[in-house]
């Protein structure tokens, strides 16, 4: 039998990894009797690890939320994938990570024994991470959601579909995927009786409602797939601008890639239709006149994005000239 710190250590590395544990089956695990398990349960009550338990059919023990944050335990695998993983995480596309991000890096990285600190230094060099471009996640939406999945809980939250009026949703979570600088939530949509991706950015409010369910058969291979499938070809952007010059003008850069409609001598209205919002802008760029955005909403901001981007480059230390 372990001795009485490795078993506790034992102990509380099985309660951070799982929501809740039978009697039963922690004793099992441990190798001791419910009874000695329940002393170790003190010790740890002790400690300070709040360790909630409950009686009954389905009572059992788990790791309840304290008021600071316990030391974790970690395997050495683990050690290096969080260390890999928080260093990405300022580009992941979720709200206010980045200097939370370098500031759990330097403290994990600071405690890494020489030989882990090695494979984490030799992976992050050889490892290249695009820069997310896609909309930014608030961190609450993010956390509450996959809370809900590893919970197994129901989730309610508003929605915004793409050209759709706001709706409130009650779903089983299934699993968050990350794909193409998305993040998606795949769940049952309980209201509408049929699996559903849904775009992080476009939800808000996530409720968990303490309602606990029994996963269902994901009719996909796996999340992955299904987001995939569900994602489709990439529905056309209609670009509505202003442009601030002669429609003969624009006419001639812009050609038969657009609708242009004279408004008087020195401006017209131009339409033109395009999976990608990158070719409007650079079109727009080569007519080279003032203009306003009408719509869509992702097309001004993709515009902004751009420009911020090009004052960027402008602001860069100019580089000593060759004598």
């Amino acid at each position: 039998m372990a001795n009485t710190s490795s078993r506790t250590l034992r102990l509380l590395s099985l309660l951070q990894t799982h929501r809740h544990w039978s009697g039963l089956e922690l004793a099992d695990r441990l190798g001791v009797s419910e009874r000695t398990l329940r002393r170790d349960i003190e010790r740890l009550r002790e400690l300070g690890y709040p360790v909630g338990a409950a009686r009954g059919t389905d009572g059992g023990y788990q790791l309840a939320p304290g008021a600071v944050l316990p030391p974790l335990l970690l395997d050495d695998e683990e050690a290096v994938a969080l260390a890999v993983g928080v260093g990405d995480a300022a580009q992941s596309g979720i709200a206010g990570m980045e200097e939370a991000s370098l500031r759990a890096l330097t403290k994990v990285v600071r405690v890494l024994p020489p030989r882990l600190r090695a494979r984490v230094d030799a992976l992050r060099a050889m490892t290249l991470s695009a820069v997310v471009s896609g909309p930014v996640v608030p961190t609450g939406v993010l956390t509450a959601v996959a809370q809900a999945c590893r919970d197994e809980e129901r989730l309610r939250f508003d929605y915004t579909a793409r050209g759709s009026a706001l709706t409130e949703r009650e779903v089983e979570s299934h699993r968050v995927v990350v794909l193409g600088g998305r993040w998606y939530l795949v769940a049952y949509d309980l209201g509408r009786h049929d699996w559903r991706s849904f775009r992080l950015d476009r939800l808000t409010e996530p409720t968990a409602t303490g309602t606990r369910f029994r996963p269902r058969l994901l009719p996909a291979e796996d999340a992955v797939a299904f987001v995939q499938a569900a994602s489709g070809p990439p529905a056309p952007y209609t670009v509505e601008v202003l442009v601030h010059a002669p429609s003969s003008r624009v006419r001639r850069v812009i050609g038969r890639w657009g609708t242009i409609e004279p408004l008087d001598q020195d401006s017209c209205r131009l339409t033109m239709t395009s999976t990608s919002l990158d070719w409007p802008t650079q079109a727009l760029g080569n007519v080279g006149s003032e203009f306003e955005v009408l719509g869509p909403p992702e097309f001004a901001a993709h515009v902004q994005e751009w420009g911020a981007r090009f004052l960027r480059a402008t602001r860069a230390p100019a580089r000593p000239s060759s004598p």
